[in-house]
């Protein structure tokens, strides 16, 4: 059975711009120099909850994780404006 780990903190976070509207919120978790991974939330509207780190290992991985357009801490949320993923 694997252990899952537990209270990992986001070393960095990050806030990109696609298109003319909408603002991704971005972290970063994790071994900075490990294998990426990226984590990708349901939805729609859903959006990363810090107890999804836990999944992997952070002495082995770089962990990216992000909320979708409209959803979660990116901006503006809930729009439909421009949001074509």
């Amino acid at each position: 059975m694997a252990i899952l780990s537990s209270d990992i903190e986001p070393y960095a976070t990050h806030q990109i711009a696609v298109g003319q509207e909408h603002v991704l919120m971005v972290e970063e978790c994790g071994n900075p120099k490990g294998l990426p991974v990226v984590f990708l939330h349901g939805g729609p509207g859903a959006h990363c909850k810090p107890s999804q780190r836990c999944f992997f290992n952070p002495s082995v991985y770089r962990i990216v994780l992000f909320d979708q357009r409209g959803a979660g801490r990116s901006i503006p949320t809930g729009s439909l404006q421009d949001n074509s993923s």
